[in-house]
This record gives C-alpha cells, structure tokens and sequence, in this order.
C-alpha cells in the first residue's frame, strides 16, 4: 500500500470522462492549475498558447473531454477532486517533439506522462508517486507496452511545487521507471516496460 493510500485511506483514481469535467475545473480552479494552462501546453504551440491562456486553454480542454477524448486521470479523497495526472499517447503531445530535450528516442509506440496537478493541502502525500502507479495501470488497460515520463531531476533538497509540474525523476524511479536517454542535465526521458503476467 503506497504511503498515499494509507494517509488518505478510500482515495479513488477515475479517468476523466464528460461527467468529470465539472470536477476537474473545480480541482483546477480559476487559474487553470498553473497561469492558465488548463493543460493544454504539450498540446498545441506556444503562440497558441499564449493567445489561449486563460479563458481560451479551457474552452479547448473542456471540447477534449466533452468528445469523449480521456486526458488524464483525477484522483478523489471524500468525493472531493485533490489530483490530476495529465496521460495519453504520446502523438496527443506534438510540442514533445517538437522539444530537443524530449524528442523521440525511437518509433516505438508510447503512452506519455505529462504532467500533475495536486490539490495544496494535499501536496507532500506521496500522491505524485501514487498517480504514476494508477497511471501505468490505465495504460496498461489500453494496451500499451511503453509507459514514458519526462520528470525534472531536482538539484535542490526542496524544489518549489510550481516546477515539478511534470513530475520528480524520484518519484518514476520508485515506481519503476529507467533513465531511457537524457539530452538535459536536469530532464531525463524515463520509461516503464509493461510486462504481461
């Protein structure tokens, strides 16, 4: 049992289905989770971006979830939204390569990990390291074979919340990832190999 599940005994993770976008913009609140990225920014350029941000970002998520299209994972404590876990194959994300750092490493199919939002009260949980276990898990469930992450390595003890967004390279390695390549020396490519038990 992950140290999340025993903090907050009865959390449950569900992909984000139309009837959970209510929740989702409710965990997100009025600045979109970070400065109105709605995570949106692996998704469409950066002039996009900045023209989107806000009021804009939100509109396209809510469209994405709105088709039926699954972009992630939210996780609840007492029916409240604390957690969100932005994951889908990696061809949903063109800015990755379209990135130096994070482009392709090869022209196998991947499911990509990119990014997390976590309730403040309930950050410092373990609840990180608890979405990429149910992350992999789902993808799993699609039929994926390749799980990727694209995490920061912290060179501080204490990194500020507000750029860990995309995950710790920590919290991949005690869920199993491996360093795949690395062009940056603080952003590794990580992956997960799915084995069929």
């Amino acid at each position: 049992m992950s140290t999340a599940s025993r903090k907050l005994k009865g959390l449950k993770i569900f992909p984000v289905t139309p009837d959970r976008w209510e929740d989702m913009a409710e965990l997100f609140g009025e600045k979109g989770a970070c400065g109105g990225c709605w995570c949106m920014w692996w998704r469409i350029t950066r002039s996009e971006f900045d023209k989107k941000k806000g009021d804009g970002n939100r509109r396209a998520m809510r469209k994405i979830v709105k088709s039926g299209e699954i972009p992630g994972l939210l996780a609840y404590y007492k029916n409240e939204p604390i957690a969100w876990c932005s994951v889908a194959p990696r061809e949903t994300f063109p800015v990755l390569d379209r990135s130096r750092i994070l482009k392709r490493i090869d022209d196998k199919p991947v499911w990509s990990i990119v990014c997390f939002f976590i309730a403040k009260s309930y950050r410092k949980h373990g609840l990180m390291s608890h979405m990429i276990k149910e992350a992999v898990k789902y993808c799993k469930s699609r039929g994926a074979k390749i799980v990727e992450a694209y995490p920061v390595q912290s060179k501080k003890k204490d990194m500020p919340d507000v750029f860990a967004w995309s995950g710790l390279q920590s919290a991949f390695e005690k869920a199993g990832f491996k360093e795949a390549a690395r062009r940056s020396q603080t952003r590794p490519v990580m992956r997960y190999y799915i084995r069929n038990k």
